[in-house]
């Protein structure tokens, strides 16, 4: 097929499966990203830029660093990644030129930082991500995203919603605040959230300890990454990461927002710009008491670590 282009960008293969299962092509993938341009870039903006790709007969895989063959007007900055003790070049997706290449890049999914270039310990938002259990119902992360807004709410906080592409949801707060006190003050709401109903969510880290609840993970923060509010996500049929006004959370499923679906959706609605269509709240200040909280209580990830040592020295023993 003869490439095309949009915005100088040279679109090639578009008519072949995006991957197996995907339903849609590369061409659905980047008509996707080119109507929602003024939606989805806002969210990425200045944000270092972590991409799921998926090459034609590969399984997708994780993209950090932009690769030496990109065109030099793709914005970068370059910071240290502790996890593998390296310096990474991460893009900044600042326009729709820079979408489109990563489209024809396969870049399927879009994950950036909670915070912007040049300021890493000021994160915009803390997030709350909630995942039902395995086999278990949409339903149940709504009912338990409703306990994290009522918690926010015994705060004098509020958040947005969004559908996280795949099975669960996302809480997002704006906010102002260090990453410590970001970091701590989600895993106090978390903790509110989950005395709320105990029998439905758990904050507990390790899988086994969860008893078939609704997990609250507190663990997005400081270099953490989340699927982009409009993000397709690679998984059967390409649901995308779609806002959903809270009062509507319980008539939806995350099937109902594709690659396919979400143009006529937000087609004619004056959303360009602004974020998540008016939905998410202005920066909220976090209360002392709340942060001292949440300092008060161990980091997930760490007291796991802890745990899964305890259990090899145990298991040792034994044997």
């Amino acid at each position: 097929m003869t490439p095309t282009e949009r915005d100088g960008v040279t679109l090639t293969h578009l008519d072949e499966p995006l991957f197996d299962e995907a339903g849609a092509t590369k061409r659905d993938l980047v008509d996707y990203l080119d109507a929602v341009t003024g939606l989805i870039v806002p969210g990425l903006r200045d944000r270092p830029l972590s991409m799921i790709r998926v090459r034609a007969g590969q399984q997708p895989f994780m993209q950090k660093n932009v690769p030496d063959y990109a065109p030099p007007w793709i914005q970068t900055v370059t910071l240290w990644a502790e996890s593998s003790k390296r310096e990474v070049r991460y893009a900044l997706c600042n326009d729709r030129r820079t979408l489109l290449w990563f489209a024809n890049q396969r870049a399927v999914e879009y994950h950036p930082t909670l915070f912007l270039a040049g300021h890493m310990d000021r994160p915009t938002y803390l997030v709350m991500d909630i995942d039902p259990p395995s086999g278990g119902e949409f339903s149940h992360a709504v009912a338990a995203a409703k306990l994290v807004r009522q918690a926010l709410a015994d705060l004098g906080l509020a958040g947005a919603v969004k559908t996280s592409g795949a099975k669960g949801v996302h809480v997002y707060v704006p906010i102002e605040a260090s990453g410590d006190d970001a970091a701590a003050a989600t895993r106090a709401i978390a903790v509110r959230a989950e005395r709320l109903d105990p029998d439905l969510a758990t904050t507990a880290f390790v899988k086994d300890e969860r008893e078939g609840k609704v997990f609250l993970d507190s663990t997005r923060a400081h270099g953490a990454t989340v699927a982009a509010v409009y993000s397709p996500r690679a998984r059967p049929g390409v649901p995308v990461s779609f806002p959903v006004p809270w009062d509507d959370l319980d008539a939806i499923t995350p099937a109902d927002f594709t690659v396919r679906t979400v143009p006529a959706m937000v087609a004619g609605q004056k959303w360009a710009g602004q974020p998540w269509a008016g939905q998410l709240p202005e920066p909220q200040k976090l209360s002392a008491d709340l942060v001292a909280e949440g300092h008060e209580i161990p980091i997930a990830r760490v007291q796991a670590m802890h745990e899964g040592k305890r259990r090899k020295r145990a298991a040792r023993s034994e044997g």
